[in-house]
């Protein structure tokens, strides 16, 4: 009797003990959940966070880029307007330096004051007498360019000869840097055109670092580019 009381007893407590166990998985399962639900909502706000935060720099970076370009394009219109003023200058002064006021009248000559006319072409012979003031290659070319023209590019044998007769020697500065230098082994001109006759420089190789000068009755020479010589700037001559 009392074995089958126990046996009883037993059943009794075995869907109880399930339900329990079921209790006990149910409780684990939620503070499992729990514990991840709040480990992702952590990371999804310090996410949103840093999201926010990566906004806000750009935004103060979009604002930054949006000066910039305020500022630049004020100084573009004042740039604009300080070339269009340029311009006009330098367009009065080219009025006024090709054709002079002459008794009340504009007389247009093919080249400025200083300058000697030869074809088609004008030329600045630049023969300084003291050794301050002469040129390197390169400033020699930086003086012609501030004048609207170049170091001389000799396109044939008349003008060879009328550039060698024009670089005129006084004491020991008989030198003019002409607008032919070497680049990559070859003989070039300022504008970027090969030399066409190399019996002009034969026997003298492109060495980088080398430019030429005129001499009055000996021709071309290459000398180091460095050197302090005289100079003689061209450009076209005014169509009149």
């Amino acid at each position: 009797m009392k074995a089958h009381k126990c046996s009883s007893f037993t059943r009794s407590l075995a869907p109880l003990a399930v339900c329990w166990l079921i209790l006990l998985v149910i409780i684990g399962l939620r503070i499992y959940f729990t514990a991840v639900i709040s480990e992702n909502n952590a990371r999804f706000t310090a996410a949103k966070r840093n999201l926010i935060m990566k906004i806000e720099e750009l935004n103060a970076q979009n604002q930054e880029l949006e000066m910039d370009k305020n500022n630049l394009a004020e100084q573009i219109q004042t740039l604009e307007t300080s070339w269009k003023k340029f311009n006009t200058s330098r367009a009065q002064w080219s009025i006024d330096e090709y054709c002079p006021t002459n008794k009340g009248k504009r007389e247009c000559v093919p080249c400025q004051k200083g300058w000697a006319t030869s074809g088609s072409n004008c030329y600045a012979i630049n023969d300084p007498t003291k050794y301050e003031n002469l040129r390197t290659w390169e400033e020699a070319q930086e003086d012609c360019s501030g004048k609207n023209s170049d170091l001389v590019v000799v396109a044939t044998e008349a003008e060879k000869n009328y550039v060698n007769d024009n670089s005129w020697p006084k004491g020991n500065l008989i030198q003019y840097w002409i607008g032919l230098r070497a680049v990559d082994g070859k003989w070039k001109w300022i504008d970027g055109s090969d030399l066409t006759y190399n019996s002009w420089m034969s026997g003298q190789s492109a060495v980088g670092g080398y430019c030429v000068v005129s001499i009055q009755n000996q021709g071309w020479k290459s000398v180091n580019c460095t050197q302090k010589n005289r100079w003689i700037c061209q450009k076209k001559a005014l169509s009149v």
